[in-house]
């Protein structure tokens, strides 16, 4: 299920240009390349998935650490909590508000969006006089594949 995008007036990359600049930080063509490839489309990915793709372009492990912080304070991506705490990062930036199912058993992560958890939220918030900004929500489980029976049944021996 896609999620569409939201239209934004700025590129993630000027964006990102004016983040350094309140850091007296340039914009690099190793931190352009990250941002390039990062925005190049709407995957979950790692950091080490980020340096395996970079490697031929010759962005280090270093910059690419550095630059996915920086990128992370600058509300351009976010990381989404995983069982096996690796960082699994996504955009923030010109993405809708959205919510992750995650599968504690082989890591997927299904993205879905539902008006009415926003409703709740909403009212919750006003309910306890709080100024809600946005919500993040990560339900655990198990997904389909590995809520399934196995297949095959264990042999006799298997089971002394």
């Amino acid at each position: 299920m896609s999620l569409g995008e939201v239209e934004v007036s700025v590129t993630p990359e000027e964006k990102f240009r004016e983040f350094l600049q309140t850091k007296n930080l340039r914009m690099t063509r190793e931190r352009a390349t990250i941002v390039e490839h990062v925005f190049s489309s709407h995957e979950h990915f790692e950091a080490e998935q980020l340096i395996q793709q970079l490697a031929e372009q010759r962005v280090s492990r270093s910059t690419i650490y550095r630059t996915l912080k920086h990128l992370e304070e600058a509300g351009l991506i976010r990381k989404v909590a995983r069982q096996d705490a690796r960082d699994v990062f996504e955009h923030d930036y010109g993405y809708p508000q959205h919510d992750h199912l995650i599968c504690k058993k082989c890591g997927t992560l299904i993205e879905f969006h539902q008006e009415k958890i926003a409703e709740v939220l909403t009212g919750v918030a006003r309910d306890h006089g709080f100024r809600m900004e946005g919500h993040r929500l990560e339900v655990f489980g198990l997904c389909d594949n590995c809520c399934r029976p196995p297949k095959t049944r264990p042999k006799k021996l298997n089971l002394l």
